[in-house]
C-alpha cells in the first residue's frame, strides 16, 4: 500500500513539474503562452513586441480573435511577437493589476511601454493595426 502511494505521489509531482516547465518555455510562433510575471518581464526587458490576450473559453469574441492573432504572429514582420494569454475567469488579481474589465481585451506593449489596447475587436485590420504598434 505504501509503495502504491509513493508511485502515485511521484507521478503527480512529475506531472506537476512538467506542467511548470511548459508554462515557462516560449510558445511557438502564433501560439499564446500562459501569462507569467517572469516571462512577461523578460520579454519587456528584451524590448520584444508583446501582446496580452485576455480570454475566456466561453467567449465567442475571443474565439474569433485567436485565429486572427495566430495568422498575424506567423507573418515575418511579427516573428518576435510574444503573445501572453490571461484567463479572464481565474486570474482576477492580474486583471485588476492590468486594469482589465472584460474578456476579449488585447493589450499591446513595445518593450515595457503599453502602446495600445482594444476590447471586443474582431476586425482583422484593426487588430493588425494594434499589433503593428508593438513594432
Amino acid at each position: 500500500m505504501r509503495t502504491r502511494r509513493h508511485v502515485i505521489a511521484l507521478a503527480w509531482l512529475a506531472a506537476l513539474g512538467s506542467g511548470l516547465a511548459i508554462s515557462v518555455a516560449p510558445a511557438a510562433a502564433g501560439e499564446a503562452m500562459p501569462f507569467s510575471d517572469r516571462a512577461f518581464e523578460a520579454a519587456q526587458a528584451s524590448g520584444k513586441p508583446i501582446l496580452i490576450e485576455v480570454s475566456a473559453p466561453w467567449c465567442p469574441i475571443c474565439k474569433t480573435q485567436r485565429p486572427i492573432l495566430a495568422k498575424l504572429a506567423n507573418e515575418p514582420r511579427f516573428k518576435d511577437l510574444q503573445i501572453f494569454d490571461i484567463d479572464f475567469d481565474t486570474q482576477k488579481p492580474l486583471l485588476k493589476r492590468l486594469n482589465v474589465r472584460m474578456q476579449s481585451t488585447l493589450i499591446a506593449y513595445k518593450g515595457a511601454t503599453e502602446v495600445g489596447r482594444s476590447v471586443g475587436e474582431t476586425q482583422p485590420e484593426w487588430i493588425e493595426g494594434l499589433v503593428e504598434k508593438t513594432l
